[in-house]
């Protein structure tokens, strides 16, 4: 079940409902997810969850469940298993015959996308960026490629670095910016990329806090309008995209047309192949 990401407003009557009629709550930090609940006049037994401990976890969980329990998942802000631990026993508990329901609520990518201005019929959800500035730069290449808004999560202590290498790889696309979404402070940036990095420096506080970046896709380049991707060489893609696995598929495509490889593996993750 989804929590707030800021503003507790935003807990719908469903999800507080759920965390009352719940036997146990499964936090992934159950010191912030403790204060939740006394904000809530609740109080709930707790239970870790988090990337260290959920394949030792899911085996008692699922006893619990087969016992009768009601049993919340929750993350530290926003929907479980978005960027967040929780998949491995949402997807035991499935494999296990038992029910499992969602109770949607906040989160920050769609609320970043919602006021973006930007495609979102399709969009890409990258998750966090890679924290090495080399590999965060050739993530950076193959997703400004993508025909369609890509959306990136990024942390207080990179958002200057990687403003700084969109500036620089793709100076013109429009990307927006959403800090401390919900929150007291927060702020969003509409514009092209080579401004991001003086916004960001206009003001200190501008680098605190939780981002979503989002990036417009990129625009059409050739006859297929496809990332750059020619009308031919998309064929010879999607015809082989029929009976090879993608890697394959995109390799044989190089060798048949001498296209960009980032290009057609773009193409076809774009694809969803």
């Amino acid at each position: 079940m989804a929590t707030p990401i800021g503003n507790l407003e935003d807990l719908s009557p469903r999800a507080l409902r759920t965390l009352g009629e719940a036997d146990l709550v499964v936090a992934e930090d159950t010191r912030r997810s403790g204060r939740l609940l006394a904000h809530l006049g609740l109080s709930k037994p707790l239970l870790s969850l988090h990337e260290h401990n959920e394949a030792a976890r899911v085996p008692q969980l699922l006893q619990r469940l087969r016992q009768g329990m009601q049993l919340a998942l929750i993350s530290d802000a926003g929907t479980p298993l978005v960027s967040d631990p929780g998949y491995r026993l949402v997807r035991a508990v499935r494999e296990a015959d038992l029910p499992v329901f969602p109770v949607p609520g906040p989160s920050a990518v769609i609320a970043a996308l919602s006021v973006a201005g930007l495609p979102s019929d399709r969009f890409w959800f990258e998750g966090f960026l890679p924290a090495t500035a080399s590999a965060r730069r050739q993530r950076f290449e193959t997703l400004l490629n993508l025909p369609v808004t890509v959306c990136c999560f990024e942390s207080a202590h990179r958002i200057r670095a990687s403003a700084e290498d969109l500036a620089e790889l793709a100076p013109q696309r429009e990307v927006v910016l959403a800090r401390e979404i919900t929150k007291q402070f927060e702020e969003h940036f509409f514009g092209s990329a080579t401004a991001l990095p003086g916004w960001l420096g206009a003001d200190p506080n501008r680098g605190r806090g939780e981002f979503v970046l989002i990036i417009a896709g990129a625009q059409e380049m050739g006859p297929a309008g496809d990332g750059g991707v020619s009308a031919e060489e998309a064929r010879v893609l999607d015809v082989l995209l029929e009976t090879l696995p993608l890697k394959q598929a995109v390799k044989l495509a190089v060798q048949l047309t001498g296209a960009p490889r980032n290009l057609l593996y773009a193409r076809a993750l774009a694809r969803g192949r």
